[in-house]
Formats: structure tokens, C-alpha cells, sequence
């Protein structure tokens, strides 16, 4: 049944070989020098844009800045050598890839007028808080860009544009929160990227050792099957422990926005015409949107109830309809 399914999803005569594809993924093999050459200019011009898109919150700037994106190559690389049971420079050029482009982020946020409002960019808030539907998208990304690459009538720049999406920008927002002294939407964004990373890398990996690239792997005296299946089952449990915690995040947002929305309504009950507009998660920051036709009352009353109930820490924001924003502080 396994081979009637393979047959369909891979015909023999759109297969590529295992030494195409190791041409293809691996920065250490071949032509090094032109390799990376191409895959650093490409970062860093990708990288660019990408920042610039999301500071602008133009997401067909991000869209963009996708098309010349090269972190496909070394994270399918990584899913490969998997594969063949050995190691390989893919990480590292992820790693030093994902350090480049936070760098640029950062520079990029840190040659903007100030002040900036990161919380009302829509580019920023969409990638600083992980959830579940992200994880199950990048797995699937993953599915989709290894079986693409695999073939030989699909157009190699369609899974790469398809992977950068779920990396780059993230790692730009990373660097942008970072130099605009958001560490918490920093680490949410940086937590999407990882769960991005492992779970593209498990696709990778699972889709190349189902399409019978192990049969060769076998053939050049790779090592045992069993060693594959050991790290099948690691990484299986590293995108779990993303899963997870994306879930319980996803537990607490809710908990969190409830508690605002309920504090938020007591606090204007006493003030004719005002309402909760909105009250929302970004970045682990209590965001509440209220409008009112007079004077607010004191803050402070707000604030008392919210620490009564929340965590120690969480900071909240307090915006008016009218485009009034204002930083209350912390939860003590």
C-alpha cells in the first residue's frame, strides 16, 4: 500500500535522485563558494525587505521579500541529512542565517523617527503570538515543500517562497521588538520561529525517508534504520513540546482576555455611553479597547482590580476609539 501511495505522490519519472537533491540542499557539497555565496546575499536582501514590509505593515512588501528568501535550502538540507544519517553544516547556516536577519531587524527599527508603536502593526502582532493553527501550517508547509522538491516538474522557488514565510519574518520582528525594548514579543516571536523550524524539519525528514530515500542511504552503507527512528522519535517530542506550550499559551491568553474584558466592563459601569470595545492578547501584553463619550475613570481602579487577579507582570495597554493609547504599566 506504502508503495502504491509513493507511486502516486512521486511517479517514478518526476523522482529526482538522491544525489540531485544532496546537490540541491547541502551547502557543503559541490560548489561551496557559489552556494553560499548566493544563499548569504540572497538572506541579507530578503531580510531587508522583509523588515521594511513589516515596519511599513505592508504585507505584500513581506509577501515579497519571500520570493528571494534562501532559508529553505539549509532547513530541508537539515531534513535530508536526517535521512542519510550523518551531519551536516545545515544548522549552522540556519543559526548564523536566523542571527543576520534579527540583526537587520534591529537595525532597521533602530533607524526609524521614534517613538513606534509596535502593538498597532498588524505585521508584528501576527507573529507574536504562537499558536496551534501555525504549527499545524509550517507541518504542513513542510509536507508540501519536501515532496515538491522531490519531483522534478514542480519549479524549485515554489516550496522555497512557501518555507520563508514561516521564518524570516518572525526573525525579523524578533530584531525589530528586541531594539524597540519588547523582550516578551521578542520571545513570542522567536518561539514561533523554532516551532516553524522543527516542525518544517519533521515534515522534511518523514517525507524523504516515506518517498525511499533511505533505500539509498542503505546502498552507500548508511547506518542502521533503527539510529533514523531514534531521531524520528526526538523530534517528534521537540515539536511537541512547542504544541504544548502553544496550547497552554493559548489557555492563558484566553484566561487573560476574560479577566480584562470582565475588569474593563466593571471599571466603565459607572460611566454613561462607554463601552469595551476589544480586549486582546499581543505579545503577552493585555491590550483593552474601550470608547467613551466623557472622561475616563482613574486607572488606577482598573489596574487594582486587574492585580488582584493576574499574574504579577503583565503589562497593559489602554486604547481609546478616538486613538488615545496609553501605557498603564504592570500588573503587581
Amino acid at each position: 500500500m506504502l508503495t502504491a501511495i509513493r507511486a502516486r505522490v512521486l511517479p517514478e519519472r518526476q523522482r529526482r535522485t538522491f544525489e540531485e537533491l544532496t546537490a540541491d540542499l547541502d551547502l557543503n557539497e559541490g560548489d561551496t563558494l557559489s552556494k553560499r555565496s548566493a544563499f548569504w546575499t540572497m538572506l541579507v536582501l530578503a531580510a531587508c525587505i522583509a523588515s521594511a514590509g513589516i515596519i511599513a505593515d505592508s504585507t505584500a512588501t513581506v509577501i515579497g521579500a519571500m520570493i528571494i528568501a534562501p532559508l529553505s535550502t539549509p532547513i530541508m538540507g537539515t531534513a535530508l541529512a536526517l535521512v542519510k544519517r550523518e551531519r551536516t553544516g545545515g544548522v549552522k547556516f540556519v543559526v548564523l542565517g536566523g542571527l543576520v536577519v534579527i540583526a537587520l531587524g534591529a537595525l532597521f527599527s533602530l533607524l526609524l523617527p521614534s517613538p513606534y508603536d509596535l502593538l498597532s502593526n498588524s505585521q508584528v502582532a501576527a507573529r507574536t503570538s504562537p499558536r496551534l493553527v501555525d504549527l499545524l501550517g509550517a507541518l504542513a508547509t513542510g509536507f508540501a515543500g519536501a515532496i515538491a522538491l522531490a519531483r522534478r516538474d514542480v519549479a524549485a522557488i515554489l516550496p522555497g517562497v512557501a518555507i520563508s514565510i514561516s521564518l524570516v519574518p518572525p526573525l525579523c520582528v524578533v530584531g525589530i521588538c528586541l531594539a524597540e525594548g519588547s523582550p516578551s514579543l521578542a520571545f513570542g516571536a522567536l518561539v514561533l520561529f523554532l516551532s516553524n523550524f522543527l516542525a518544517l524539519v519533521f515534515a522534511g525528514s518523514l517525507v524523504f525517508t516515506t518517498l525511499g530515500y533511505t533505500s539509498a542511504v542503505r546502498e552507500q552503507g548508511g547506518r542502521a534504520r533503527h539510529r533514523v527512528r531514534v531521531t524520528f522519535a526526538l523530534l517528534v517530542l521537540l515539536v511537541l513540546v512547542p504544541v504544548v506550550l502553544n496550547s497552554l499559551v493559548a489557555l492563558a491568553v484566553a484566561k487573560l482576555t476574560d479577566v480584562g474584558r470582565a475588569s474593563a466592563r466593571s471599571w466603565l459601569a459607572s460611566t454613561p455611553g462607554a463601552e469595551v470595545v476589544d480586549v486582546t492578547n499581543q505579545g503577552f501584553s493585555l491590550v483593552i479597547e474601550v470608547r467613551a463619550p466623557t472622561d475616563l475613570p482613574p486607572t488606577a481602579t482598573l489596574m487594582s482590580d486587574l492585580s488582584t487577579q493576574l499574574p504579577t507582570g503583565i503589562p497593559v495597554v489602554l486604547e481609546r476609539s478616538v486613538g488615545e493609547s496609553l501605557d498603564l504599566g504592570s500588573t503587581t
